[in-house]
């Protein structure tokens, strides 16, 4: 397993190693002592599972306000998306920016998304399945998100838009007034 840096502070791709056989594989996804070396310590509360069933599926932008602030580890395990992040951490350098990465089942990366940051991803396969892995709670009164299709952040998604849940659609905009999270 290696861990490697993005420019954003404390988010990090993982490259899991694949040991091969006449069987099929085996991979590490996560291992403590791995994770400690760049100073990640925290315990995973929460694992969810999220099946998608046709290609060009968004789901996103969402993220938790304090005190239910959670990092995540994402891993696509059947088909593959165009992972997004957006970093909503107001004292960050990167605040505002985004960050995406093709997750598939073919090229086992993941992705560790710091607290305070949006997390969205857009289905590139039909039958698209990924585990996400949670140091808190999900707290529905925490809850936010923001536009898929916000002109600030200008993410630009491979595929058209296609099978968005009526919540996605209806996050507001940024506006001048965000000050981060």
């Amino acid at each position: 397993m290696k861990l490697i840096d993005t420019p954003f502070k404390d988010l990090y791709v993982v490259e899991h190693t694949k040991l091969v056989d006449i069987r099929g594989f085996f991979t590490r996804t996560y291992c403590k002592k791995e994770f400690a070396r760049i100073g990640f310590n925290k315990n995973f509360v929460q694992f969810n599972h999220s099946f998608n069933v046709k290609k060009g599926t968004i789901r996103g932008m969402h993220y938790q306000n304090a005190p239910f602030k959670e990092y995540k580890l994402i891993r696509c395990i059947n088909g593959g998306v165009f992972d997004v992040v957006i970093d909503l951490r107001k004292t960050s350098k990167t605040f505002l920016k985004h960050f995406s990465i093709e997750l598939t089942s073919d090229n086992l990366l993941s992705v560790l998304i710091p607290e305070g940051f949006a997390h969205g991803f857009q289905t590139l396969k039909k039958n698209t399945s990924l585990i996400y892995h949670h140091t808190n709670y999900f707290d529905s009164k925490s809850s936010a998100g923001i536009n898929y299709n916000d002109p600030n952040i200008e993410i630009k998604w491979p595929l058209k838009p296609y099978n968005i849940s009526e919540k996605d659609l209806n996050y507001p905009l940024l506006n001048k007034n965000f000050k981060g999270i």
